[in-house]
């Protein structure tokens, strides 16, 4: 019995270090791009949830489309509206794995290479893809980064053939996200009656 509260206490010591593993944050930001021979487009949406667990590599982004901002109204309209159809579709989420992450886990300082593999839903269309990234510990917050290119064919975006030029075949996206420690809740010292 003596031996068993020094391993409690060990353990309930370890679970901050624990819940360190888990980062989030509401204001990760994406951006996509498309360069087109007529007419540049490009879009970003600051409002993005994410969450990485370093623990089980496991990484997760939720994107409301109408939070994307165009430099123009009118092309901000187009894309909710006949694009991406965010009345029907009104969320992009990504769910997947951190790969090849440092086994020892990140170190304090520097950025270290990763890929990221997983579903992206865009349209109601889930495909699996593979991207490369960073991933970097910053005054205790968990930097990643991603960049990658979509094609809106391959998420039943039909683009009208009247504006068709305008759009690249494919768009590219990068993703930025600062994520805070995700904090245990405190571990109550009264025991249950």
């Amino acid at each position: 019995m003596k031996r068993l509260f020094p391993l409690l206490g060990a353990l309930l010591l370890s679970l901050p270090l624990l819940a360190q593993q888990r980062y989030t944050t509401r204001s990760a930001s994406i951006d996509f791009f498309s360069d087109a021979p007529l007419e540049d487009i490009s879009a970003k949406n600051t409002q993005v949830t994410a969450a990485v667990d370093l623990l089980s590599q496991q990484v997760a982004f939720v994107a409301n489309m109408k939070e994307f901002v165009f430099p123009d109204g009118l092309m901000q309209a187009h894309f909710n509206e006949n694009f991406v159809e965010s009345e029907k579709f009104p969320r992009a989420t990504f769910s997947g794995r951190i790969l090849n992450l440092p086994e020892n886990g990140l170190p304090a300082q520097g950025v270290v290479p990763v890929e990221v593999e997983g579903d992206l839903t865009i349209h109601g269309v889930k495909r699996h893809i593979k991207a490369p990234g960073t991933l970097e510990m910053l005054d205790k917050q968990l930097v990643a980064k991603a960049k990658f290119s979509v094609a809106p064919a391959d998420y039943k975006i039909e683009i009208p053939s009247l504006v068709k030029e305008h759009i690249a075949k494919s768009v590219a996206i990068t993703v930025y996200a600062v994520c805070a420690p995700q904090i245990a809740p405190p571990v109550s010292s009264q025991t249950p009656r």
